[in-house]
C-alpha cells in the first residue's frame, strides 16, 4: 500500500496547495475517516513549526503536542473538524473549524477551552446491558445509562480528560449551526426551518443569517455554541 497521497485528490477540507507538488502525506488509520488531515501536515504546512516529517518526529517525541488533551506520536495521525491542538512549550492552543469553503483551519483558543472538545452524535443505539451507546463524527463513542435526552444530530461537548458531558446543544429551529460541507461550507447561522423529504431524499434545512439566508442538506451542518467560531477571542 503506498504511502503517499496525490495533493490532486486529496479532501477539499485538507489546507494544503494542490498544484505545488505531485504528492504530500498520507494520514494513518484513526479519527475522522478519509477527511482526516495529517499532523504533519498542520505542523508543517500551517503553522510553519517544522520543516520535516524528521522534525515532527522529534517534536512529537517530547510529550509537547497534544490532540484533546492527549500527548500525540504519531506525525500522520489524522486530525479534523473540531479537534484541539495544544503546544504546551508555547502554551498555544486551536480548535480546528471549517472556513469558508469547507477548507480546516486552526482557529486560536484560550487554554480553559482547551479542556474540552465538541462533538456531533451521528448515532444512537442500545448495546448488551441496557446502556445507550453514542457514536460521534469522528468515532469516540459513548456508554450512557440514560441517553433518553440526545438525539443524533445533536452535537456535545466532551471534557477530554473524563469523557463526560459538559454541555449538550440540540439539533432544533433556533440552534446555532455551521455548514461543513457543499457551497455555504463554514457559513454559520440560525435554523430557520428543518424540511423533512419523504421517502430516501435528504432532508434540508434553511439557516438564517444577517440579512440573508440558505439551504443546505441536513447533513452538512452541526449544532455549535457562540465561542465555537472564534467571535469571542
Amino acid at each position: 500500500m503506498t504511502k503517499h497521497q496525490k495533493r490532486l485528490s486529496v479532501p477539499k477540507s485538507w489546507p494544503v496547495e494542490r498544484k505545488t507538488a505531485t504528492f504530500t502525506v498520507k494520514a494513518d488509520a484513526g479519527p475522522h475517516g478519509e477527511e482526516g488531515v495529517p499532523l504533519v501536515i498542520l505542523l508543517r504546512d500551517v503553522l510553519g513549526y517544522v520543516d520535516s516529517k524528521k522534525e515532527a518526529r522529534y517534536a512529537l517525541n517530547q510529550d509537547s503536542v497534544l490532540v484533546n488533551g492527549k500527548a500525540v506520536s504519531d506525525e500522520q495521525r489524522p486530525i479534523g473538524m473540531f479537534d484541539i491542538l495544544s503546544f504546551v512549550e508555547r502554551d498555544e492552543h486551536y480548535r480546528v473549524f471549517p472556513d469558508e469553503g469547507g477548507r480546516l483551519t486552526l482557529t486560536p483558543i484560550e487554554a480553559d477551552a482547551a479542556d474540552s472538545k465538541l462533538g456531533k452524535v451521528v448515532g444512537k443505539q442500545q448495546v448488551t446491558g441496557g446502556a445507550t451507546q453514542l457514536a460521534l463524527h469522528d468515532g469516540q463513542t459513548l456508554q450512557l445509562d440514560d441517553a433518553s435526552e440526545y438525539s443524533t444530530k445533536d452535537s456535545l461537548v466532551i471534557d477530554n480528560e473524563t469523557n463526560e458531558i459538559v454541555a449538550h446543544f440540540p439539533y432544533e429551529e433556533g440552534a446555532l449551526v455551521t455548514a461543513i460541507k457543499g457551497s455555504h461550507a463554514g457559513q454559520v447561522g440560525t435554523v430557520a426551518e428543518i424540511q423533512v423529504t419523504a421517502g430516501s431524499g435528504n432532508n434540508t434545512v434553511v439557516v438564517e443569517q444577517d440579512e440573508d439566508s440558505y439551504e443546505t442538506i441536513e447533513d452538512y451542518v452541526v449544532v455549535i455554541d457562540e465561542k465555537f467560531t472564534g467571535d469571542d477571542e
